[in-house]
């Protein structure tokens, strides 16, 4: 995995997940449209001028939290969202499960609860917040903190990577195609 750049999708992506990490753990996914700071400034300078956007590169994009989404399968909820041609973009932040390789063996789709129920109760299991952003351009960037192995402990350093969570990043796109 890089570490952060200046890059304006990253730093939307920094940006939502420092947002979402302020309520804590155990959130539900949460989505964000990417606007572009000098189309939001342009729009509504009152509020970009209390968000600081007026001093915003010119590439800089403003994640904007949308209505909590629906209980359901997220891959299903994706699939029917569709974002106006002035959304440059969207994110997605979600708590995950992160198993290591040699877990991947006792994954088993024959459990009941199917193999999300065999990784939440996996002994070597880790609980990460992953947000995926992507642009319309075809862009995406992946940040990901691991949550602290116990409560006293210190937050884990964010890690930022373009290929964190492919399938993600692909239906994510999807919503921006016309």
């Amino acid at each position: 995995m890089s570490e952060f750049s200046a890059n304006p999708l990253e730093v939307a992506a920094v940006e939502v997940e420092a947002f979402v990490s302020a309520a804590g753990w155990d959130q539900r996914p949460a989505l964000f449209a990417l606007v572009r700071a000098v189309e939001f400034a342009r729009d509504d300078p009152a509020a970009a001028a209390q968000l600081g956007l007026p001093e915003a590169p010119d590439d800089a994009l403003t994640p904007i939290e949308q209505d909590e989404l629906p209980e359901g399968d997220l891959d299903e909820l994706l699939g029917h969202i569709g974002w106006p041609e002035s959304i440059a973009g969207c994110a997605l932040a979600q708590e995950i499960v992160i198993l290591p390789p040699s877990a991947e063996a006792e994954l088993d789709d024959a459990d009941p609860g199917g193999s999300a129920a065999v990784a939440a109760r996996h002994p070597e299991r880790r609980e990460a917040r992953l947000v995926v952003a992507v642009h319309r351009d075809g862009s995406s960037a992946a940040v990901l903190r691991l949550r602290p192995a116990t409560d006293g402990d210190a937050e884990e350093d964010l890690l930022v990577g373009p290929d964190l969570a492919p399938n993600l990043v692909t239906a994510l796109l999807a919503t921006l195609e016309d």
